[in-house]
Protein backbone atom coordinates (compact mmCIF):
# COMPACT_ATOMS: atom_id res chain seq x y z
CA UNK A 1 0.00 0.00 0.00
CA UNK A 2 1.38 3.51 -1.18
CA UNK A 3 2.05 5.65 1.43
CA UNK A 4 0.18 9.31 0.79
CA UNK A 5 2.52 12.44 0.08
CA UNK A 6 2.20 15.76 2.28
CA UNK A 7 -0.74 17.35 1.78
CA UNK A 8 0.28 20.85 -0.44
CA UNK A 9 -2.49 22.51 1.12
CA UNK A 10 -1.51 21.58 4.72
CA UNK A 11 2.56 22.91 3.61
CA UNK A 12 1.09 26.16 2.49
CA UNK A 13 -0.71 26.62 5.71
CA UNK A 14 2.84 25.95 7.40
CA UNK A 15 4.74 28.08 5.40
CA UNK A 16 2.29 31.12 6.06
CA UNK A 17 2.58 30.23 9.62
CA UNK A 18 6.46 30.55 9.66
CA UNK A 19 6.41 33.08 7.98
CA UNK A 20 3.48 34.90 9.77
CA UNK A 21 5.40 34.16 13.29
CA UNK A 22 8.89 35.73 11.78
CA UNK A 23 6.89 38.73 10.99
CA UNK A 24 5.63 39.18 13.49
CA UNK A 25 9.07 39.21 15.91
CA UNK A 26 9.58 42.23 13.80
CA UNK A 27 8.65 45.32 15.06
CA UNK A 28 10.42 48.34 17.77
CA UNK A 29 13.78 46.91 15.89
CA UNK A 30 13.15 46.74 12.15
CA UNK A 31 11.10 50.34 12.61
CA UNK A 32 14.32 51.83 14.47
CA UNK A 33 16.52 50.60 12.41
CA UNK A 34 14.98 51.84 8.97
CA UNK A 35 14.26 55.29 10.42
CA UNK A 36 17.55 55.83 11.18
CA UNK A 37 18.07 56.24 7.45
CA UNK A 38 15.73 59.46 7.58
CA UNK A 39 16.27 61.97 4.93
CA UNK A 40 19.12 64.20 6.78
CA UNK A 41 20.86 60.02 7.24
CA UNK A 42 20.92 60.20 3.77
CA UNK A 43 22.53 63.51 3.28
CA UNK A 44 24.90 62.99 5.90
CA UNK A 45 25.97 59.62 4.61
CA UNK A 46 25.92 60.94 0.43
CA UNK A 47 28.48 63.81 2.32
CA UNK A 48 30.42 61.25 3.47
CA UNK A 49 31.02 58.85 0.70
CA UNK A 50 31.07 62.16 -1.58
CA UNK A 51 33.86 63.60 0.46
CA UNK A 52 35.59 61.25 1.04
CA UNK A 53 35.21 58.11 -1.34
CA UNK A 54 35.03 54.57 0.51
CA UNK A 55 37.29 56.39 2.92
CA UNK A 56 34.44 55.91 5.27
CA UNK A 57 32.36 52.62 4.87
CA UNK A 58 34.33 51.19 7.92
CA UNK A 59 32.32 52.95 10.14
CA UNK A 60 29.60 51.07 9.51
CA UNK A 61 31.46 47.57 9.76
CA UNK A 62 31.82 49.29 13.36
CA UNK A 63 29.01 50.83 14.03
CA UNK A 64 26.41 47.81 13.75
CA UNK A 65 27.16 45.48 16.33
CA UNK A 66 27.59 48.34 19.16
CA UNK A 67 24.69 49.81 17.65
CA UNK A 68 22.87 46.56 18.22
CA UNK A 69 24.14 46.02 21.70
CA UNK A 70 22.81 49.64 22.57
CA UNK A 71 19.37 49.53 20.89
CA UNK A 72 18.74 45.76 22.82
CA UNK A 73 19.39 47.52 26.01
CA UNK A 74 16.86 50.36 25.47
CA UNK A 75 14.42 47.88 24.36
CA UNK A 76 15.21 45.97 27.65
CA UNK A 77 14.94 48.77 29.98
CA UNK A 78 11.59 49.26 28.08
CA UNK A 79 10.24 45.97 28.38
CA UNK A 80 11.48 44.64 31.90
CA UNK A 81 10.35 48.18 33.70
CA UNK A 82 7.37 49.22 31.68
CA UNK A 83 8.36 52.38 31.61
CA UNK A 84 10.36 54.15 28.78
CA UNK A 85 13.85 55.74 29.30
CA UNK A 86 12.97 59.50 30.33
CA UNK A 87 10.51 57.65 33.21
CA UNK A 88 13.19 55.69 34.46
CA UNK A 89 15.56 58.76 33.95
CA UNK A 90 13.21 60.66 36.24
CA UNK A 91 12.42 58.08 38.73
CA UNK A 92 16.34 57.53 39.45
CA UNK A 93 18.23 60.56 38.84
CA UNK A 94 18.79 64.11 39.67
CA UNK A 95 16.15 66.44 37.39
CA UNK A 96 18.39 69.02 36.16
CA UNK A 97 20.12 66.06 34.29
CA UNK A 98 16.94 64.81 32.54
CA UNK A 99 15.76 68.55 31.60
CA UNK A 100 19.10 68.74 29.94
CA UNK A 101 19.19 65.50 27.98
CA UNK A 102 15.62 66.12 26.95
CA UNK A 103 15.71 69.83 25.92
CA UNK A 104 18.96 68.95 23.51
CA UNK A 105 16.85 65.65 22.18
CA UNK A 106 13.77 67.44 21.21
CA UNK A 107 15.90 70.27 20.05
CA UNK A 108 17.85 68.27 17.88
CA UNK A 109 14.78 66.09 17.05
CA UNK A 110 13.43 69.11 15.75
CA UNK A 111 15.93 70.59 13.59
CA UNK A 112 16.10 66.93 12.16
CA UNK A 113 12.36 66.84 11.51
CA UNK A 114 12.87 70.14 9.18
CA UNK A 115 15.76 68.47 7.42
CA UNK A 116 13.72 65.95 6.62
CA UNK A 117 10.29 67.91 5.25
CA UNK A 118 12.27 69.96 3.08
CA UNK A 119 14.08 67.47 1.67
CA UNK A 120 10.82 65.43 1.03
CA UNK A 121 9.67 68.68 -0.28
CA UNK A 122 13.01 68.85 -2.63
CA UNK A 123 12.71 65.35 -4.11
CA UNK A 124 9.11 65.38 -4.72
CA UNK A 125 10.11 68.37 -6.84
CA UNK A 126 12.39 66.55 -8.45
CA UNK A 127 10.20 63.60 -8.99
CA UNK A 128 6.88 66.08 -10.02
CA UNK A 129 8.15 69.53 -10.10
CA UNK A 130 5.63 72.35 -8.93
CA UNK A 131 6.08 74.29 -5.27
CA UNK A 132 8.72 72.37 -2.68
CA UNK A 133 6.96 74.50 0.12
CA UNK A 134 3.54 72.87 -0.97
CA UNK A 135 4.70 70.05 -0.75
CA UNK A 136 6.39 70.30 2.81
CA UNK A 137 3.31 71.23 4.10
CA UNK A 138 1.38 68.23 2.61
CA UNK A 139 4.10 65.76 4.30
CA UNK A 140 3.88 67.85 7.73
CA UNK A 141 0.56 67.63 7.93
CA UNK A 142 0.04 63.78 6.54
CA UNK A 143 2.37 63.01 9.12
CA UNK A 144 0.14 64.56 12.29
CA UNK A 145 -3.03 63.15 10.72
CA UNK A 146 -1.02 59.47 10.45
CA UNK A 147 0.29 59.83 14.31
CA UNK A 148 -2.74 62.03 15.83
CA UNK A 149 -5.67 59.99 14.76
CA UNK A 150 -4.51 56.23 13.83
CA UNK A 151 -4.18 53.76 16.94
CA UNK A 152 -0.44 52.72 17.62
CA UNK A 153 -1.76 48.53 16.31
CA UNK A 154 -2.53 49.66 13.18
CA UNK A 155 0.02 52.67 12.55
CA UNK A 156 2.71 50.39 13.28
CA UNK A 157 1.94 48.28 10.47
CA UNK A 158 2.16 50.95 7.83
CA UNK A 159 5.71 51.67 9.55
CA UNK A 160 6.66 48.33 8.90
CA UNK A 161 5.42 48.62 4.94
CA UNK A 162 7.68 51.82 4.97
CA UNK A 163 10.72 50.46 5.54
CA UNK A 164 10.99 49.00 2.24
CA UNK A 165 11.45 52.17 0.84
CA UNK A 166 15.17 51.51 1.81
CA UNK A 167 15.07 48.75 -0.63
CA UNK A 168 15.79 51.65 -3.28
CA UNK A 169 19.56 52.38 -1.75
CA UNK A 170 20.56 48.50 -1.91
CA UNK A 171 18.90 48.82 -5.47
CA UNK A 172 20.99 51.37 -6.82
CA UNK A 173 24.00 49.23 -7.09
CA UNK A 174 23.04 47.28 -10.02
CA UNK A 175 22.99 50.78 -11.98
CA UNK A 176 26.53 51.39 -11.59
CA UNK A 177 30.07 49.52 -11.78
CA UNK A 178 31.33 48.83 -8.01
CA UNK A 179 35.20 48.05 -7.78
CA UNK A 180 34.30 45.32 -5.26
CA UNK A 181 37.62 44.46 -4.10
CA UNK A 182 38.43 48.03 -3.55
CA UNK A 183 35.70 48.34 -1.42
CA UNK A 184 36.22 45.49 0.21
CA UNK A 185 39.69 46.51 1.90
CA UNK A 186 38.54 50.03 2.16
CA UNK A 187 35.91 48.27 4.32
CA UNK A 188 37.86 46.14 6.75
CA UNK A 189 41.46 47.78 6.42
CA UNK A 190 40.55 51.65 6.48
CA UNK A 191 43.07 54.71 5.81
CA UNK A 192 42.53 56.65 8.83
CA UNK A 193 43.08 60.63 8.71
CA UNK A 194 43.45 63.45 11.46
CA UNK A 195 42.14 65.68 8.82
CA UNK A 196 39.16 68.04 10.61
CA UNK A 197 36.88 67.87 8.34
CA UNK A 198 37.09 63.90 8.21
CA UNK A 199 36.96 63.45 12.36
CA UNK A 200 33.84 65.73 12.10
CA UNK A 201 32.11 63.40 9.80
CA UNK A 202 33.06 60.31 11.54
CA UNK A 203 31.15 62.15 14.64
CA UNK A 204 28.44 63.14 12.52
CA UNK A 205 27.98 59.55 10.56
CA UNK A 206 28.35 58.16 14.35
CA UNK A 207 25.64 60.51 15.77
CA UNK A 208 23.63 59.91 12.90
CA UNK A 209 24.03 56.39 13.08
CA UNK A 210 24.21 55.59 17.21
CA UNK A 211 21.27 58.49 17.86
CA UNK A 212 19.76 59.43 21.13
CA UNK A 213 16.40 59.42 19.75
CA UNK A 214 16.83 56.01 18.62
CA UNK A 215 17.32 54.79 22.22
CA UNK A 216 14.15 56.28 23.64
CA UNK A 217 11.96 55.92 20.64
CA UNK A 218 12.91 51.95 21.12
CA UNK A 219 12.74 51.75 24.54
CA UNK A 220 9.00 53.75 24.29
CA UNK A 221 8.19 50.52 21.44
CA UNK A 222 8.20 48.51 23.81
CA UNK A 223 5.88 50.16 26.56
CA UNK A 224 3.41 50.61 23.43
CA UNK A 225 3.72 46.52 22.67
CA UNK A 226 2.86 45.72 26.41
CA UNK A 227 -0.26 48.44 25.83
CA UNK A 228 -1.26 47.04 23.21
CA UNK A 229 -0.98 43.46 24.28
CA UNK A 230 -3.07 43.01 27.29
CA UNK A 231 -2.01 40.43 27.78
CA UNK A 232 1.65 41.40 28.42
CA UNK A 233 2.90 42.51 31.72
CA UNK A 234 6.36 44.41 32.37
CA UNK A 235 8.82 41.54 32.97
CA UNK A 236 9.55 42.70 36.26
CA UNK A 237 6.06 41.75 37.06
CA UNK A 238 5.72 38.55 34.54
CA UNK A 239 9.44 36.80 34.72
CA UNK A 240 8.12 33.84 32.72
CA UNK A 241 7.69 36.19 29.99
CA UNK A 242 11.29 36.94 29.48
CA UNK A 243 12.33 34.56 27.69
CA UNK A 244 10.10 34.67 24.38
CA UNK A 245 10.38 38.25 24.47
CA UNK A 246 14.29 38.88 25.16
CA UNK A 247 14.31 36.91 21.90
CA UNK A 248 12.40 38.74 19.82
CA UNK A 249 14.01 41.80 21.06
CA UNK A 250 17.27 39.83 19.82
CA UNK A 251 15.87 39.08 16.42
CA UNK A 252 14.21 42.08 15.95
CA UNK A 253 17.38 44.47 17.06
CA UNK A 254 19.90 42.42 15.00
CA UNK A 255 17.69 42.62 11.36
CA UNK A 256 16.46 46.24 12.07
CA UNK A 257 20.14 47.69 12.95
CA UNK A 258 21.33 45.02 10.33
CA UNK A 259 19.10 46.32 8.04
CA UNK A 260 19.89 49.87 9.04
CA UNK A 261 23.94 49.93 8.21
CA UNK A 262 23.33 47.64 5.15
CA UNK A 263 21.67 50.84 3.58
CA UNK A 264 23.51 53.51 5.17
CA UNK A 265 26.52 51.37 3.78
CA UNK A 266 25.07 51.24 -0.02
CA UNK A 267 24.43 54.81 0.57
CA UNK A 268 27.98 55.62 0.99
CA UNK A 269 29.40 53.62 -1.20
CA UNK A 270 26.88 54.61 -4.23
CA UNK A 271 27.81 58.60 -3.48
CA UNK A 272 31.57 57.10 -3.41
CA UNK A 273 31.16 55.48 -6.69
CA UNK A 274 29.79 57.96 -8.84
CA UNK A 275 29.84 61.97 -7.35
CA UNK A 276 33.22 61.06 -5.55
CA UNK A 277 34.89 59.76 -8.52
CA UNK A 278 33.58 62.56 -10.89
CA UNK A 279 34.58 65.54 -8.51
CA UNK A 280 31.13 66.17 -6.45
CA UNK A 281 32.72 66.25 -3.22
CA UNK A 282 30.20 68.50 -1.65
CA UNK A 283 26.42 67.66 -1.41
CA UNK A 284 23.97 70.18 0.03
CA UNK A 285 21.35 67.70 0.65
CA UNK A 286 20.15 64.79 0.03
CA UNK A 287 17.74 65.62 -3.03
CA UNK A 288 20.88 67.07 -4.00
CA UNK A 289 22.37 64.27 -4.14
CA UNK A 290 19.64 62.17 -6.27
CA UNK A 291 19.90 65.22 -8.46
CA UNK A 292 23.61 64.95 -9.04
CA UNK A 293 23.18 60.93 -9.58
CA UNK A 294 21.01 61.67 -12.86
CA UNK A 295 24.03 62.31 -15.41
CA UNK A 296 26.28 60.31 -14.31
CA UNK A 297 24.40 57.23 -13.16
CA UNK A 298 20.79 57.60 -15.05
CA UNK A 299 17.24 57.96 -14.41
CA UNK A 300 17.02 54.77 -12.55
CA UNK A 301 19.47 55.64 -10.40
CA UNK A 302 17.92 59.02 -9.95
CA UNK A 303 14.69 57.35 -9.67
CA UNK A 304 15.36 55.20 -6.40
CA UNK A 305 17.33 57.35 -4.57
CA UNK A 306 14.67 60.67 -4.96
CA UNK A 307 11.67 58.41 -4.11
CA UNK A 308 13.81 56.62 -1.12
CA UNK A 309 13.90 60.03 0.43
CA UNK A 310 10.02 60.35 0.58
CA UNK A 311 9.65 57.27 1.89
CA UNK A 312 12.28 57.35 4.28
CA UNK A 313 10.51 60.62 4.99
CA UNK A 314 7.13 59.55 5.81
CA UNK A 315 9.01 56.80 8.41
CA UNK A 316 11.53 59.22 10.03
CA UNK A 317 9.44 61.93 10.51
CA UNK A 318 6.49 60.05 13.04
CA UNK A 319 9.79 58.29 14.93
CA UNK A 320 11.44 61.74 15.48
CA UNK A 321 8.40 63.65 16.78
CA UNK A 322 7.08 60.66 18.84
CA UNK A 323 10.59 60.02 20.60
CA UNK A 324 10.76 63.47 21.42
CA UNK A 325 7.13 63.41 22.55
CA UNK A 326 8.00 60.09 24.60
CA UNK A 327 10.88 62.07 26.25
CA UNK A 328 8.88 65.30 27.26
CA UNK A 329 5.87 63.05 28.55
CA UNK A 330 8.05 61.06 30.55
CA UNK A 331 10.50 64.12 32.14
CA UNK A 332 6.73 66.05 33.22
CA UNK A 333 5.23 62.45 34.06
CA UNK A 334 2.53 63.29 31.49
CA UNK A 335 0.47 60.37 29.68
CA UNK A 336 1.77 58.96 26.91
CA UNK A 337 1.19 56.66 24.28
CA UNK A 338 0.29 56.42 20.11
CA UNK A 339 -2.76 53.79 21.16
CA UNK A 340 -4.11 56.10 23.35
CA UNK A 341 -7.24 59.14 22.01
CA UNK A 342 -5.80 62.57 21.38
CA UNK A 343 -7.95 63.58 24.47
CA UNK A 344 -6.60 61.26 26.67
CA UNK A 345 -3.05 62.29 25.80
CA UNK A 346 -3.37 65.77 24.68
CA UNK A 347 0.45 67.09 26.44
CA UNK A 348 2.07 64.45 24.23
CA UNK A 349 0.05 64.61 21.66
CA UNK A 350 0.97 68.34 21.80
CA UNK A 351 4.81 67.96 21.65
CA UNK A 352 4.62 65.86 18.72
CA UNK A 353 2.14 68.71 17.00
CA UNK A 354 4.24 71.17 17.66
CA UNK A 355 7.18 70.07 17.01
CA UNK A 356 6.43 68.90 13.65
CA UNK A 357 5.06 72.33 13.02
CA UNK A 358 8.15 74.29 14.30
CA UNK A 359 10.36 71.91 11.90
CA UNK A 360 7.92 72.66 8.61
CA UNK A 361 7.79 76.51 9.66
CA UNK A 362 11.68 75.83 9.92
CA UNK A 363 11.75 75.31 6.43
CA UNK A 364 10.32 78.66 5.47
CA UNK A 365 13.31 80.49 6.90
CA UNK A 366 16.47 81.85 5.89
CA UNK A 367 18.77 79.52 7.89
CA UNK A 368 20.80 77.02 6.42
CA UNK A 369 19.31 73.94 6.57
CA UNK A 370 22.74 71.75 5.20
CA UNK A 371 24.78 73.66 8.18
CA UNK A 372 21.77 72.78 10.82
CA UNK A 373 21.89 69.48 9.61
CA UNK A 374 25.29 68.58 9.72
CA UNK A 375 25.73 69.81 13.44
CA UNK A 376 22.24 68.59 14.73
CA UNK A 377 24.32 65.15 13.88
CA UNK A 378 27.02 66.50 15.69
CA UNK A 379 25.12 67.64 18.68
CA UNK A 380 23.13 63.96 18.59
CA UNK A 381 26.86 62.19 18.61
CA UNK A 382 27.68 64.40 21.54
CA UNK A 383 24.63 64.44 24.01
CA UNK A 384 24.47 60.53 23.28
CA UNK A 385 27.49 59.82 25.78
CA UNK A 386 26.08 61.15 28.47
CA UNK A 387 22.33 59.00 27.62
CA UNK A 388 24.44 55.96 27.13
CA UNK A 389 25.97 56.33 30.54
CA UNK A 390 22.67 57.13 32.42
CA UNK A 391 21.46 53.76 30.24
CA UNK A 392 24.01 51.50 31.29
CA UNK A 393 23.86 52.51 34.92
CA UNK A 394 19.82 51.97 34.70
CA UNK A 395 20.25 48.36 32.59
CA UNK A 396 23.06 47.40 35.88
CA UNK A 397 20.87 48.17 38.38
CA UNK A 398 18.83 45.43 40.00
CA UNK A 399 16.29 48.20 42.41
CA UNK A 400 15.58 48.74 38.41
CA UNK A 401 15.58 45.59 36.60
CA UNK A 402 15.01 43.07 39.35
CA UNK A 403 16.93 39.96 38.07
CA UNK A 404 17.13 41.48 34.26
CA UNK A 405 19.90 43.07 34.50
CA UNK A 406 21.61 42.84 31.72
CA UNK A 407 24.54 40.14 30.49
CA UNK A 408 28.11 40.82 31.02
CA UNK A 409 28.37 40.24 27.74
CA UNK A 410 25.83 43.07 26.75
CA UNK A 411 27.63 45.02 29.73
CA UNK A 412 30.84 44.89 27.29
CA UNK A 413 28.84 45.73 24.53
CA UNK A 414 27.41 48.73 25.60
CA UNK A 415 30.52 49.99 27.85
CA UNK A 416 32.14 50.13 24.37
CA UNK A 417 29.75 51.70 22.55
CA UNK A 418 29.69 54.34 24.70
CA UNK A 419 33.67 54.30 24.74
CA UNK A 420 33.84 54.64 20.73
CA UNK A 421 31.63 57.73 20.54
CA UNK A 422 33.05 59.47 23.60
CA UNK A 423 36.60 58.86 21.88
CA UNK A 424 34.93 59.90 18.41
CA UNK A 425 33.64 63.07 19.80
CA UNK A 426 36.71 63.89 22.02
CA UNK A 427 39.21 63.63 18.95
CA UNK A 428 36.56 65.53 17.18
CA UNK A 429 36.71 68.42 19.89
CA UNK A 430 40.00 68.62 20.28
CA UNK A 431 41.05 68.79 16.63
CA UNK A 432 38.75 71.95 16.25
Amino acid sequence: MSQAGPDPASSALSVSSASSSWLKKLGPGLITGAADDDPSGIATYSQAGAQFGFGLLWTMLLTFPLMVGIQVISAKIGRVTGHGLAGNIRQHFPRWLLYLIVGLLVVANTINIAADIAAMGDAMKLLAGGSSHLYVVGFGVLSLLLQVFIPYSRYVRILKWLTLALLAYVGIVFAVPIPWGEVARATVWPTLSWNPDYLTTVVAVFGTTISPYLFFWQASQEVEELRSHPEQRPLRDAPEQAKANFNRIKVDTWIGMGFSNVVAFFIILTTAVTLHEHGFTMIQTSAEAAAALRPIAGNFAFWLFAAGIIGTGLLAIPVLAGSAAYAAAGALGWVDGLELKFKFAKGFYSIIVVSTLIGVALCFMPIDPIKALYWSAVVNGVISVPIMVVMMLIAARPAIMGAFIISRRLTVLGWLCTGVMALAVGTMLVTL
